[in-house]
């Protein structure tokens, strides 16, 4: 007795083979996603429970949770090195973010008026986020010089000015910026903050998204601009500021570029940030397991900070269609 060949639907075909389509075009980027995120993540998960040099795989020694405790305990044995640079990290995350957020708004809504030619200035404003890179710290470290810099030239006049007017003593000077201690991650956050375009960009989408309903419905009840402003351009833009803010958060602790090539860490310290200071373990002093250790526990402490800012959006991000 013959088997009858099952019948399979043409349309359960036709779903199976545009399956296979997808998976097929998304083929590249799942192999790299594999290969270039999961799997390092993976890896450096195990190594952070090992004491490894990085050269021989014959050197690797299971410690357990001891790198861990070294960086994190608080007494004689603990390591200093870690709190410091986890200090300026959120100090330069508290301040660069929401200054950097009330720029790009800021600049944003300045944009977002009808003049001729508008389009030329948001290019202009947008271009610190495209150039980027060492190229632009090179040009920082110029601004930046003490004594040939662009910016304490602009500020020479006026420490004279206060200086004749007797408000400064005279042997005032302007500001080392990142040649001093008190002055670096200022610095910094002056650098961060100059380079707000992208953040801008997005601002200026959501700015062109608010119906103009709503701003018509305020002129009827005597809004001004500033009314306006408040009651309904930042109620509409919360999503965005919610994005913004996010991204934000998670760059700015990953800080490290511009303190890598312009301050290496110093002057005493202040601009050793922790993905540097994660840095040095990994390269300059072959400490892998110690340095996946950091990552991780910096990895965890992003994933604090996005979940609060997730949590605490409930209270105050409006997306439109949800209840009044």
């Amino acid at each position: 007795m013959s088997s009858a060949t099952p019948h399979i639907p043409a349309r359960k075909k036709w779903t199976s083979r545009i399956g296979l389509t997808g998976y097929l075009f998304a083929g590249p980027w799942l192999v790299g996603f594999f290969l270039l995120v999961a799997f390092p993540m993976i890896a450096s998960l195990l190594l952070s429970f090992t004491e490894w040099n990085g050269i021989s795989l014959s050197q690797i020694h299971w410690v357990g949770l001891e790198n861990y405790t070294d960086a994190l305990r608080w007494d004689e044995k603990g390591d200093d090195l870690v709190y410091t640079a986890l200090w300026n990290t959120l100090v330069f995350s508290f301040v660069s973010v929401p200054l950097g957020l009330t720029v790009a708004l800021l600049l944003a809504v300045l944009l977002n008026q009808p003049l001729k030619g508008i389009a030329l200035f948001r290019t202009i404003f947008y271009m610190p986020h495209v150039i980027g890179g060492i190229a632009t710290i090179m040009m920082w470290l110029f601004v930046f010089n003490p004594d040939a810099g662009l910016l304490n030239a602009v500020i020479r006049p006026f420490y004279e000015m206060l200086i004749s007017f007797g408000i400064l003593a005279e042997d005032a000077t302007p500001p080392a910026w990142i040649y001093d201690s008190a002055w670096s991650k200022p610095s910094l956050i002056i650098m961060a903050v100059w380079g707000v375009g992208g953040a801008m960009l997005i601002f200026l989408a959501g700015l062109q998204n608010v119906p103009d309903q709503l701003y018509e419905a305020a002129d009827i009840d005597g809004a001004g601009r500033f009314g306006k402003f408040r009651h309904v351009t930042v109620p509409q833009l919360t999503p965005t500021i919610f994005f913004n803010l996010v991204m934000g958060i998670i760059g700015s602790f990953q800080v490290f570029n511009e303190a890598y090539v312009m301050t290496e860490g110093g002057p005493d310290n202040s601009t050793l940030f922790f993905v540097l200071y994660l840095y040095r373990q990994a390269f300059e002093q072959f400490n892998l397991g110690y340095a996946s250790a950091l990552a991780w526990i910096l990895f965890v402490i992003i994933l604090a900070f996005t979940m609060v800012i997730i949590r605490s959006s409930r209270a105050w991000v409006y997306y439109e269609g949800d209840a009044a």
